[in-house]
């Protein structure tokens, strides 16, 4: 296993993130590496990887958003995840490449002019 014990900053595939949380020491940056997927996980503000099974399961949740919003990663844990599983949660810091759809569309709508 990999921790990064005293330093809550890390690097994922060049994404700034804060460790939250790690219960059971179950960080693994190698692992976490080879399931990040940019095109899908770079859109959340949180991150967070569960072990189901010995496998890594990753689910991202936004910060202002309803549908998955980051005050539901409990109910995730508690609901989705089984009882006492390995977790970590991570959080996007500034200059960590969020996908920001809105500053995309007002670039496209600029070029326009």
């Amino acid at each position: 296993m990999v921790w990064i014990k005293g330093d809550s900053m890390l690097k994922v595939k060049g994404r700034n993130f804060a460790v939250l949380k790690e219960y059971r020491e179950s960080f693994d940056l190698e692992e976490i590496e080879s399931k990040y997927i940019e095109e899908i996980f770079d859109k959340y503000d949180y991150i967070v990887g569960d072990y189901s099974a010995g496998l890594l399961r990753i689910k991202g949740f936004y910060h202002n958003n309803k549908v998955d919003n980051y005050k539901h990663i409990p109910d995730y844990l508690n609901e989705s995840c089984a009882y006492g599983c390995p977790f970590y949660i991570l959080k996007r810091v500034k200059g960590g490449r969020r996908h920001d759809r809105n500053r995309k569309a007002s670039k496209r709508t600029n070029s326009q002019d």
